[in-house]
Order: structure tokens, then sequence, then C-alpha cells
């Protein structure tokens, strides 16, 4: 998986489909991903003496899996497909479109 936190993306299926947000966590055991402001779900909160006293539904971002997001290239703007190639003997994400560099954002 060439997706890493704090990399921008764009969704291409579901109800948020064209929307763009910022990689929050990878787990990379399930292939997942879950990006900010992007699949919110629903979560029922049973009542709990400290953390939640009454109980209730909370908003919050449950993942999504990696192969509906599509990593965006910094320096063209656009969605596009990653290769991997070797820079002075260390792997690099290369854009496919423009071939530029795409550095780890953390």
């Amino acid at each position: 998986m060439v997706l890493c936190k704090g990399d921008t993306v764009v969704v291409l299926t579901g109800d948020d489909k064209g929307r763009r947000g910022r990689v929050k966590r990878v787990l990379r055991w399930k292939g997942r991903v879950e990006v900010e402001q992007v699949n919110y779900v629903w979560k029922h909160l049973r009542k709990g003496q400290k953390k939640h006293p009454q109980g209730g539904r909370i908003q919050k971002e449950a993942p999504l899996d990696a192969s509906n997001v599509q990593i965006v290239c910094p320096s063209c703007d656009a969605a596009t497909r990653v290769v991997v190639r070797k820079v002075a003997g260390k792997n690099k994400r290369h854009c496919r479109k423009c071939g530029a560099v795409m550095e780890r954002v953390e």
C-alpha cells in the first residue's frame, strides 16, 4: 500500500464520491484508510458512569477500503496512481502523470 498518513486523497466510490480529504490513519493489515471529513457514521453509545453518563449517538469517521481512494499529486493537483522507483538507494513514490516525487507528509 502506497498511502501514508497525511496524504491528500480523493474518494472514487460511494456517497462521498469526489470529495477530498487528508488520511488520518492507515490500517495496513485490513487494507483500509481513515480520511478526515469523509464517510461519517453514527455510533450509538450505551449509558456509562464516567465517559458518557447520558449515552446517545455521536458521529464519527469510519475507515474506507484503500481501493476506493486515490492519491492526489501535490505538484499537478490531480488524482493519480503511484509508481515506486529507487532514487539514491531509497524507494520513492512518483506520480504517474507528471513524474514528480511525492514526499511523505507527517
